[in-house]
Order: C-alpha cells, then structure tokens, then sequence
C-alpha cells in the first residue's frame, strides 16, 4: 500500500510522475496533493456511472473536453479502462503542444486505447475521429465558453452523462457588466450584481443556474454539488447530468424569462438552440 494516502490502491505511480503530480523521487507537494485531490474525487463521481454504461451498453466511449494536459482521462484510463478489453477516451484539445505530449505519454504507458485530437468543438461535433455517440462527456475546468461548448458537443452526441465542473465563467458577467447603467433603470435586481465583485460572483453563479435550465429542458436529471473543500479550489461545483429523456416543463421558459428578466436577452442564442 502507498504511503501517500491520496494514492488509489493500484494506481500507477509512473503516471503520477509523468503528470508531475508526483515528484521523481515520489513525493508529493502541497499543490500536488490538491489536483490528486481534485481529481481522484471527481473520479469517485464518475466511476459508478461508468459501471453503469459497461453494465448496460457493453462497452463505452467517453471524451473529455478541454483535456488540457488530460490529467482527467489518463486517471480514468488507469483506474477503470486499463482493467477492460473495451471501452475508448477521447481526449478534445485546441492546444497542438498538449495533444502531442499526451499522444507521447499514452503510447509509452501503453494506454492503447486513448486518441488525443486537436479540435475546437465545432470541428470535434462532426470529426470522423470521433464515433456518432459519446456515452460520456467530461470537462473538468474548461474555462469560460468551453463548457458551454462541451454541453453543445454532448447534445450532438446523445450522451447519456454529462460531468462538468465550470471554471472562470466570463461572458454572462461581461454581459451584465456592459448593460448594467440600462439594468438599473430598468429592474431593481441589478443592485445584486451593482459592485465588481458582486458582478463577477453573480454572473458565475448565474452562468451554472442558466446551464442547469439548459440541460433540464433537454431531458437531463442533474446533480449539482460541491466537487471537494473550498480550501482545494474555489472553482468548485460540479454538475453530474443523467439524460432521462424527461423534460422539465418549464425549463425552457423560465430560462428565457430569467435572461429577459435581467437584460441579457442577447445571450439567448447561447444558452437556447
């Protein structure tokens, strides 16, 4: 057993140093410990619905959005995919240098069945690299629009799970910003976003509850909680999405009411298609 107790029963060190998690003589820093952290629970929420899909599907697809340097899929890949004959990652990533060094790693960990691809989610909906349907679709920290993007990938694919945790959601708060002198003529609720602070923390908070409508309106039942402690990351929340094919009514509309609501009508297109 580990020393180290953020390390998995099994889980490969070499891959914990070659994501430099781990130092080359097997230690672990303060920092270090937090992305383990992170991702090793993240993992304990997407473990039982891979177990799910394999007991269902036979097999499955997932692909991670926004990979950056796939801490993600590689985790995955060692402590559930590696133990399987089946199943693929793919990893989606706009950055050519980071899907060349994660091609590297997989081929020299043998993790054969992982494809890296250097795509914007416009080319990734409709790239022959990717199968038709995607029975998971990952984005861990895909910073602003990317997660939006990896939700409109999702719909394309017909994915059964959803698992995003948002990071620095800008453009609902630079919406907010660039109206606010007609919001507060126009509605008394502009004095929540009336300071900077409050305009940033607002239009993120704003940005999930308006993705939570836009999943529920096609069919997703949602989990929404913390990912760890605030001390590990304040980007923080995480959204499991189960597709049921059960709408929620009013999901839609209420949607549309709260953009209209708070003078960003601008970003229907966004958020509604």
């Amino acid at each position: 057993m580990s020393p180290i107790p953020e390390i998995r029963p099994g889980q490969s060190i070499e891959l914990l140093k070659e994501l430099h998690i781990l130092t080359r003589d097997g230690k672990l820093n303060q920092d270090s410990r937090r992305k383990l952290k992170q991702v090793n629970h993240l993992f304990h929420f997407i473990e039982p619905l891979l177990a799910e899909l394999v007991a269902s599907e036979g097999s499955l697809t997932l692909a991670d959005h926004g990979a950056g340097k796939s801490y993600l899929g590689f985790i995955l890949y060692d402590l559930f995919f590696k133990h399987r004959d089946d199943g693929h990652i793919y990893g989606v990533e706009t950055r050519p240098e980071l899907v060349d060094r994660a091609r590297e790693l997989a081929s020299r960990l043998g993790f054969a069945r992982m494809s890296f691809l250097n795509l914007c989610v416009e080319n990734a909906i409709d790239s022959p690299a990717l199968p038709e349907q995607i029975d998971l679709v990952t984005a861990l920290h895909a910073c602003d629009t990317a997660t939006d993007d990896a939700i409109r990938f999702a719909f394309h694919k017909h994915a059964r799970f959803i698992v995003l945790v948002p990071c620095c959601q800008a453009e609902v708060a630079a919406q907010l910003r660039h109206n606010k002198n007609e919001s507060f003529a126009r509605t008394p609720l502009s004095e929540i976003w009336r300071h900077p602070l409050h305009t940033r923390e607002f239009g993120s908070q704003l940005t999930n509850a308006l993705r939570c409508l836009q999943l529920e309106a096609r069919g997703y039942q949602l989990q929404v909680t913390e990912l760890v402690g605030w001390e590990h990351s304040l980007k923080n929340e995480l959204i499991v999405a189960r597709h049921t094919g059960q709408v929620r009514g009013n999901a839609a509309s209420r949607l549309e009411q709260i953009l209209h609501e708070l003078n960003l009508d601008e970003l229907h297109d966004r958020f509604i298609y």
